[in-house]
């Protein structure tokens, strides 16, 4: 799909905050309600949005430790790719995951509530999937996060 400058905006807007009314995004985008809102609709039809969240503190619900963990595969067979999907699938801990190029194979984003916790995660998580090294380095300050793309909204 061939974004222009509008559509652009609207994504700009509910990547900042998907609660806004549409007569809102219609007003800063330059268009009346039903052309706002089929635009709306049309750039999540086609997959461009592809849904609506809430951003939730992690710390404020007892999640306050987070840890990026590198995974070196135990070999690169089709069956260890397939078991390694399989079983990242089975912990909700794992919020982020990355092929990668480089010292790594895989980058994986934790969030949980202490070391203990990871420990555990550590422990089930090696048990089910054999690898040639895991690195674990934890987040000490989140200085920056955002869940939103930087969009150029400027130019058609």
């Amino acid at each position: 799909m061939q974004l222009d400058r509008i559509d652009r905006k609207i994504l700009d807007l509910m990547m900042r905050d998907a609660t806004l009314p549409v007569a809102q995004i219609a007003e800063v985008v330059g268009l009346s309600q039903t052309p706002a809102w089929k635009r709306l609709q049309k750039l999540e039809a086609t997959g461009v949005i592809t849904g609506r969240v809430a951003l939730v503190d992690p710390a404020k619900i007892g999640l306050g430790l987070i840890v990026f963990m590198g995974v070196e595969a135990a070999d690169h067979s089709v069956e260890w790719r397939e078991t390694f999907r399989a079983t990242i699938e089975d912990f909700p801990q794992i919020t982020e995951v990355y092929r990668m190029a480089g010292a790594v194979d895989y980058l994986l984003k934790l969030v949980l509530p202490d070391t203990a916790a990871f420990d555990r995660f550590y422990l089930e998580f090696t048990t089910r999937l054999p690898c040639r090294n895991i690195t674990s380095s934890f987040a000490m300050e989140t200085l920056r996060h955002r869940s939103g793309w930087p969009i150029n909204v400027t130019t058609a």
